[in-house]
């Protein structure tokens, strides 16, 4: 699967959720789209992904 234009790999089914987990990202902080179309976070957690999928995820960073 393609996670922000780099191909990784999946050792199995998994939510929105848990890759984001394990990519180190704070599933609150962060905007994702599946394939083109924005994901709701109330869906990452029911919303599985496939080697085929593209995730583009958006990191909200603040500062001032």
């Amino acid at each position: 699967m393609l996670v922000n234009g780099k191909e990784i790999s999946l050792e199995g089914p998994c939510s929105v959720s848990d890759l984001l987990a394990s990519l180190d990202y704070d599933s609150n902080r962060v905007a994702v789209l599946l394939n083109g179309a924005v994901l709701p976070k109330a869906a990452f957690a029911e919303t599985q992904v496939q080697a085929e999928d593209a995730l583009e995820v958006v990191q909200f960073v603040g500062g001032g």
